[in-house]
């Protein structure tokens, strides 16, 4: 088993969202699913939204310095991806610091991927988010290019 994932091949330039006009944890949850779905690698936005809101539950995904990572292992994902969006204005998120949040990356993790590909890639995620340049470029991103470029090259 492969212990790196090629970042390239799972996130798309159409999945990322610069400054969403999200007002709170719901719509922009709802805005990254719709993208999800429109670029075809949801099949069924309410399944997977549901199971996005279960994993919500279970614990906090916002990981602190403004970061959150919510996630959905569902039937209802074609193809395990990561969606992007940074926020015009930060919203309420439950958070490790209890700061509000500026960028969410939303893993879509088809179920039979959460063993493996699942952990591989949020272990890779977790690594750039741990580097603190890497993290303010990606809070002061302008457009989904230099998203795009900061996590592939990373």
């Amino acid at each position: 088993m492969d212990t790196e994932i090629v970042l390239e091949k799972i996130i798309k330039k159409e999945l990322i969202v610069i400054n969403s006009q999200a007002k709170n944890k719901d719509d922009l949850l709802i805005e990254m699913v719709d993208i999800l779905h429109k670029n075809n690698f949801v099949s069924n936005k309410k399944e997977f939204l549901t199971d996005v809101h279960l994993r919500e539950q279970e614990g906090e995904t916002g990981i602190g310095q403004g970061v959150a990572i919510p996630h959905g292992k569902s039937k209802g994902v074609k193809t395990t991806t990561l969606a992007v969006a940074t926020l015009a204005d930060p919203i309420e998120w439950e958070s490790l610091d209890d700061e509000k949040v500026k960028v969410v990356i939303l893993f879509a993790v088809k179920d039979s991927d959460i063993n493996t590909t699942h952990i591989l890639l949020l272990q890779q995620v977790a690594v750039m988010l741990a580097d603190e340049e890497f993290l303010e470029q990606l809070k002061h991103a302008k457009t989904t290019e230099e998203i795009y470029q900061l996590i592939t090259e990373k």
